[in-house]
């Protein structure tokens, strides 16, 4: 019951250093990494150990799933050699240099350990400093970049990671197995992705009821992980595979009651899990502190030097890419499919300081086996690189980006107008040979107003739609008060509101959105 007792009462701290977090404009996972240190000197806190198995599981694969499905892929082949950049070759440099310092540092440690750290800190949890960034509205393509290396570079690190503990439990490590295991645990899992969220939406096809509907969600993101780990394919790709083929088929089978809950029941759960594992590396810190022999400052000097070489390799590696690539489209030209802004050095300023670690370093920390070689010395140095790029990286973000001055080029902004435009022709395109009649004509006047640019200051218009949304609120709680109407009358019209101040005027339901 302590336990439960305290967890409830972290989750409360968790939500309420998320407020401030919005409040500072920084991204919350860094409030709660601060929380999560505190964890390990407040007296009277238990000591909680989570099983290494569960961890990745729980804790990566609704966080991927939830990444995954916003991803384009058509702006992720648009933008495949920054990616791979990042996803393969900055993450292998990351994995190697954090293994040579940590061997320098402590000779001891095994190198299957030390490679085992390095695959541990080497993936960013880029989806935090885009979360920071899309409030400061900067190119397009630099969100594309920092959203696709956040969903396919723990494929590489976790790649890296499953080897390296084989070889540290094992003692055996075959170097020619690495090519075909990627290619066999990718392939496989991308394959395995895809055939079931096929299979996801045939078993659901006729399920209306909306509770069910979002349990199913979550029963078959966590069926397909251990599936994937079962047939030894990799349950990175084979999440953000079925995420991706979820997106791209779901708007058609699904309604908006449906997509609605769905939406707000995952952003919750990925909420709480982020609390959850800073919490739980928090609990487990006070035990590592004391287990540790190695002393104080070395321990200390072991994560210090770490934490530079995450940043100092993430930040060699997109300059030196930078520079290559904007030094080619001057020599070459810049040739793409459709219009993108140029690659620039503020650009490459931002993409090199977004390298925050988060929730995957943790979870895959916590999953190393208890007899793990300098298991406690891993998990100490993990939570220690969260902590100072989350802190360091994550709440000079904001600063850095207004002193670089890099605007947004507004190509969202051009595809949203060219949608509304096209969506409101086909809806005319019905209605030309409906029957004429007064809800004909109101509707077609209606979406006639949608092919029309606003009049007036769009913050204008969003300001009198809430206005009208209020006053319908006001009223129809009066109704209920006076006895003029039921409860069941109530919630029926008070979830036609609902989804009217969700949706709003097409032409401000972008500046709604946080």
């Amino acid at each position: 019951m302590l336990v439960f007792e305290i967890t409830i009462a972290l989750l409360l701290a968790g939500a309420l250093l998320a407020l401030w977090a919005r409040r500072l404009r920084a991204p919350y996972p860094a409030l709660l990494a601060l929380a999560g240190t505190l964890g390990a000197v407040v007296p009277g806190l238990p000591e909680v150990t989570l099983d290494p198995e569960l961890a990745l599981a729980l804790f990566v694969a609704p966080t991927l799933l939830d990444a995954a499905y916003d991803a384009s892929p058509r702006d992720l082949r648009d933008n495949w050699l920054p990616v791979t950049g990042l996803v393969v070759v900055c993450v292998l440099c990351t994995t190697a240099a954090v293994a040579a310092v940590a061997r320098w540092v402590e000779p001891g440690i095994p190198w299957a350990a030390a490679l085992a750290l390095g695959a541990i800190v080497a993936p960013p949890d880029a989806s935090a400093a885009a979360a920071v960034l899309r409030q400061l509205r900067p190119p397009h393509r630099v969100l594309v970049i920092l959203e696709g290396e956040s969903l396919l570079n723990d494929a590489t690190a976790l790649l890296i990671y499953r080897v390296a503990v084989g070889a540290a439990v094992t003692g055996v490590f075959d170097g020619w197995s690495v090519l075909p295991m990627l290619l066999l645990t990718c392939g496989g899992g991308a394959a395995l992705g895809h055939v079931w969220a096929r299979l996801y939406f045939w078993l659901t096809e006729r399920v209306e009821e909306i509770a069910v509907s979002v349990l199913l969600q979550f029963l078959g993101v966590f069926a397909l992980w251990m599936l994937a780990e079962r047939l030894g394919v990799s349950p990175i790709i084979a999440m953000v595979a079925h995420a991706i083929t979820i997106a791209r088929h779901a708007p058609m089978r699904s309604g908006a009651r449906h997509r609605i809950a769905s939406y707000a029941v995952w952003e919750v759960a990925v909420f709480v899990l982020n609390i959850l594992a800073f919490i739980l590396i928090g609990l487990q810190l006070r035990g590592i502190l004391q287990r540790l022999d190695g002393g104080a400052w070395r321990d200390v000097l072991f994560a210090a030097v770490a934490c530079a070489t995450v940043i100092l390799v993430r930040v060699f590696w997109v300059m030196g890419y930078n520079t290559v690539i904007r030094w080619k489209i001057r020599r070459w030209g810049m040739r793409t499919r459709r219009p993108m802004q140029r690659p620039n050095w503020q650009g490459g300023v931002i993409i090199s300081w977004c390298g925050m670690r988060g929730i995957v370093t943790l979870a895959a920390a916590l999953a190393l086996p208890e007899d793990f070689p300098f298991r406690d010395l891993i998990l100490l140095t993990a939570f220690a690189v969260t902590l100072v790029t989350l802190v360091a990286q994550g709440l000079t973000l904001r600063w850095l980006m207004e002193r670089l001055s890099l605007p947004d080029d507004g190509a969202v902004e051009r595809e949203v107008e060219l949608a509304r435009a096209e969506t409101a022709r086909a809806a005319l395109g019905v209605l030309k040979d409906a029957p004429d009649g007064a809800a004909t004509a109101r509707l077609r006047e209606e979406y006639k107003a949608r092919l029309q640019p606003a009049e007036g200051s769009a913050a204008a218009l969003a300001a009198l739609q809430s206005q009208a949304v209020a006053a319908q609120r006001a009223r129809l709680g009066a109704l209920r008060r006076d006895g003029a109407i039921g409860d069941d009358a109530f919630h029926v019209v008070e979830e036609e509101i609902d989804l009217l101040e969700l949706s709003g005027d097409p032409r401000i339901r972008a500046l709604r959105a946080p």
